[in-house]
């Protein structure tokens, strides 16, 4: 009944060693896109905070009896636990009865700070 055939089952080496490689690969690549979401997550959370803070800062500006003064201002604020830098620079428009400001505002080093312009009235 020797037909010469072997009916062995199971992997070879070869085969598992292949098999191994292509797993690893696999999870090597799904930690590092969780480690890429984590750090979106983080500066999603960061960029949404500092749109409240600049937010905040206009709301002061928009509200003030008395325009703010032509040029540029910095100072920090806290909000949220963090330290928040910001900047402002007012300009006149066209129009005289109109000041435009550009808010700035950074929270942490590394992320892009949030921008936040509006028009405010002299009166």
């Amino acid at each position: 009944m020797g037909n010469g055939r072997h009916n062995d089952e199971g992997f070879t080496l070869l085969e598992m060693l292949v098999a191994l490689a292509v797993f690893s690969l696999a999870a090597l690549a799904l930690v590092r896109l969780q480690g890429v979401t984590l750090r979106t997550a983080a500066d999603l959370d960061s960029k949404a905070l500092g749109q409240i803070v600049a937010r905040n800062l206009m709301v002061d500006v928009q509200t003030d009896p008395l325009p703010p003064s032509v040029g540029e201002e910095a100072g920090d604020v806290d909000n949220g636990g963090r330290r928040w830098h910001w900047s402002r620079t007012v300009k006149p428009t066209d129009d005289r009865r109109l000041l435009q400001v550009d808010l700035t505002v950074d929270g942490q080093p590394g992320a892009s700070p949030v921008v936040l312009s509006f028009v405010r009235t002299v009166e």
